[in-house]
């Protein structure tokens, strides 16, 4: 993967998890995918089961936002940092959280293996 490449996936995923939309998110990883929301976590595997994960309790529209970018991709392994940021009621940011994401993709762009680190600011 290119980074250019992670890069796009990473819109992909900021776009999927805005729409809420199955297809979006599953088209973003490998049937057999492992996905871990803290390193020390058993991963979900494969990606009816991260769907599931991610629309179990769904962030409504509008109150968050996120920005991630590729910080070095070699091979079939990355690692992406960016932020997630969410609103309150009165579009006031009202909380910010710091994100690293290791990943790993197949031959076909679709990601792997993903682990998250996130850490609140103060």
């Amino acid at each position: 993967m290119r980074r250019e490449d992670v890069s796009a996936w990473l819109e992909r995923y900021v776009a999927a998890w805005k729409s809420g939309e199955r297809s979006e998110i599953e088209a973003l990883f490998a049937d057999d995918a492992r996905y871990r929301y803290h390193p020390y976590d058993e991963p979900l595997v494969g990606h009816a089961a991260i769907a599931d994960s991610w629309l179990e309790d769904p962030d409504e529209p509008g109150t968050f936002d996120a920005s991630y970018e590729c910080f070095a991709a070699d091979g079939d392994d990355a690692v992406a940092i960016g932020t997630t940021t969410y609103l309150d009621a009165d579009g006031e940011v009202d909380r910010v959280y710091d994100n690293v994401f290791v990943l790993r993709f197949e031959p076909a762009s679709r990601c792997s293996d993903y682990t998250e680190w996130y850490v609140k600011r103060p």
